[in-house]
């Protein structure tokens, strides 16, 4: 049995994190998982720039409701889940999926969560597990699937090199450049029959 993984931002939805630097005037923003390998060294640094600007999840919320799947993503995963289960596997944090989830037809995600006060601050975050996505994967083969999976980051090495098939989609050149041995592609066609070609 298959079941593909997918990466959210930057593969069936903008960067949130950059939609928000954009919306707020805050370039510091912009950095993302694409930028720094090291997750929790990026979110304190997230974290703390929030907290020096007196922003919180209230803004950044209404940043996410101005957000649409990229163009076709909808249709990509729509076609994606007739031929085999998927399951979006993101650093992303609960409190900001529920309405990109609504977007794409409510697919099944396994994220992070925020720790947020009683004013909305964002003071922490709690990851569902360690190493995510790769603990992720690695969980669902010992449950009798083969993975096949698909991202665009640093985050998403981990679980392409460990499943059966994996590819890089709409990758920076120099992920791309520093993994040649990991198929590449930047439209939904191609990546559905790379995907249906690994079935």
């Amino acid at each position: 049995m298959n079941i593909v993984c997918l990466d959210l931002e930057g593969v069936l939805v903008p960067e949130i994190w950059i939609a928000f630097a954009e919306a707020s005037g805050i370039p510091e923003l912009k950095r993302t998982t694409r930028d720094e390998p090291d997750y929790d060294k990026l979110m304190k640094y997230r974290l703390d720039i929030l907290d020096q600007h007196g922003l919180g999840l209230k803004e950044i919320q209404e940043t996410i409701a101005t957000i649409d799947p990229m163009p076709g993503a909808k249709e990509f995963l729509d076609a994606l889940r007739a031929e085999t289960q998927a399951i979006i596997l993101s650093d992303t944090f609960s409190q900001f999926a529920k309405p990109l989830m609504e977007k794409l037809g409510w697919p099944a995600i396994f994220c992070n969560e925020l720790i947020v006060d009683e004013n909305g601050k964002i003071t922490d975050y709690q990851l569902r597990c360690e190493k995510t996505k790769l603990t992720t994967v690695r969980a669902l083969q010992s449950c009798g699937f083969e993975t096949i999976a698909s991202g665009d980051s640093f985050n998403d090495l981990a679980m392409i090199q460990a499943s059966k098939a994996g590819f890089l989609f709409r990758a920076p050149d120099s992920i791309k450049a520093d993994y040649p041995d990991i198929p590449a592609c930047d439209s939904y066609d191609e990546l559905l029959t790379l995907i249906k070609a690994a079935l």
